[in-house]
């Protein structure tokens, strides 16, 4: 691509913020003054080579990136954050630069750097050095390609290995046949990329892929394997990569019990609760995957994975409920109520749409708000000394108004009076 069409990329508000568009050249500016090689790397420039909006936004520089962050804090404010190890910084911005307000809150400044793993699976040891060896330890050619933006440099691409060539024939490949058994969580970002973006695994690239990478798997820790599942489950096109996990063997080396997807589920990986209900997608994901589990695999899965204890509960109430619908069908409302209303919201919200229960529907956009008239202040002005009958009563009022059995406040007082 020719410096003139990629400036026009860069300066398209569709693409690139007229905010993020001062900011780089607030950056350029300090990188230029300091004679400092500096770059936007990797996801921007796929993305605007795709002409999709941009959502990355990581500099790197030939140089000192934590010097290069003070040098930012002191000429514009803000604060940084740094970590010595790998030769980086996080510039937290102030609300305006030089009277401009601007986003991101936070930037990444990297040091170009060199990669080196002590065994497969590890985290790498870096080093300082080139732009040109910093492309080189990155995952995918369509990732392997930077910007300068420091002085007359501005627009100037760098692409080594053909990564604009990959990304116009659509293809997903690797820069060294290493690369899955150096970083296995390369496996599960490669079918993220090929179902973001409608690409596919190059053939060779696929056929790394195997029982040799695939047995690195193992080896990751809970932490590290959940965070590239959750990553999955954030992507819009989920459905897609979740199946193209499994299909790729990727599930048994998690752990033995962890089964295929259900391809009956994969549809409302993509549906958005409407109730006022908190969830997350990946928590929804976790739910479906797991939910025809027995509890002992559930438990062990949640364990590999470092599930938090909210999760684990959230996805064993799930397995629970759907494995007890059977027992509850055609009970009064106040059975349904009495089931339910200690299990999380999102548990019983997957659940129905599994199912298609409508009593689980009810009871999550009416029964739950439903509370007799009564307090424990009136049993208590009533003469009722505090004890356990205080909740029994309550309770009973609770499931005549849900059965029915009393639908106004005169109705509430009078079986109070009975009841006393």
């Amino acid at each position: 691509m020719q410096k003139d069409d990629l400036l026009r990329l860069i300066h398209d508000p569709n693409l690139l913020p007229s905010d993020e568009q001062i900011l780089i050249s607030r950056i350029a500016g300090q990188a230029a003054t300091m004679d400092m090689p500096c770059y936007v790397v990797g996801g921007f420039v796929r993305d605007l080579l795709l002409g999709k909006p941009v959502n990355d936004l990581d500099v790197i520089v030939e140089g000192d990136a934590i010097k290069f962050g003070r040098s930012l804090v002191k000429k514009f404010g803000g604060k940084l954050t740094t970590h010595d190890k790998f030769h980086t910084a996080i510039w937290h911005l102030p609300s305006t630069v030089l009277g401009q307000r601007l986003q991101p809150a936070s930037l990444d400044l990297i040091t170009a750097r060199k990669e080196s793993y002590l065994m497969p699976g590890a985290l790498p040891t870096v080093t300082p050095s080139t732009i040109e060896d910093d492309l080189l330890r990155r995952d995918f050619t369509i990732n392997c390609m930077a910007i300068r933006i420091d002085g007359a440099h501005f627009g100037e691409l760098l692409d080594p290995l053909g990564g604009q060539a990959d990304l116009e024939k659509g293809m997903i490949r690797v820069l060294h046949p290493r690369s899955f058994i150096d970083d296995p969580t390369r496996i599960f970002r490669a079918i993220r990329y090929e179902g973001r973006c409608d690409f596919n695994i190059e053939t060779e690239t696929l056929a790394l892929i195997n029982s040799e990478s695939l047995d690195g798997v193992m080896r990751l820790s809970g932490e590290r394997i959940r965070h590239e599942l959750d990553l999955i489950f954030e992507e819009a096109n989920s459905s897609k990569m979740i199946q193209r996990a499994g299909n790729l063997g990727l599930f048994e080396k998690i752990h033995t019990d962890l089964p295929l997807f259900n391809p009956e589920y994969l549809d409302f990986l993509d549906m958005d609760p409407t109730l006022d209900i908190p969830a997350s997608r990946p928590a929804i994901g976790y739910m479906f995957w797991l939910m025809d589990l027995m509890e002992d695999g559930i438990m062990s899965i949640a364990e590999r994975l470092s599930f938090t204890s909210d999760l684990t509960y959230s996805i064993w109430a799930v397995s629970q409920l759907k494995k007890s619908l059977p027992f509850l069908i055609n009970s009064k409302p106040s059975v349904w109520s009495y089931a339910l209303e200690k299990l999380p919201l999102l548990s019983i919200y997957v659940v129905y749409l599994a199912s298609r229960e409508n009593a689980l529907l009810d009871f999550l956009s009416i029964w739950r708000h439903v509370k007799p008239h009564t307090t424990g202040n009136d049993l208590k002005a009533r003469g009722l000394p505090s004890g356990p009958r205080f909740g029994e009563i309550l309770a009973q009022l609770r499931a005549a108004w849900l059965d029915g059995q009393v639908k106004n406040p005169q109705e509430e007082k009078e079986l109070l009076n009975t009841l006393l």
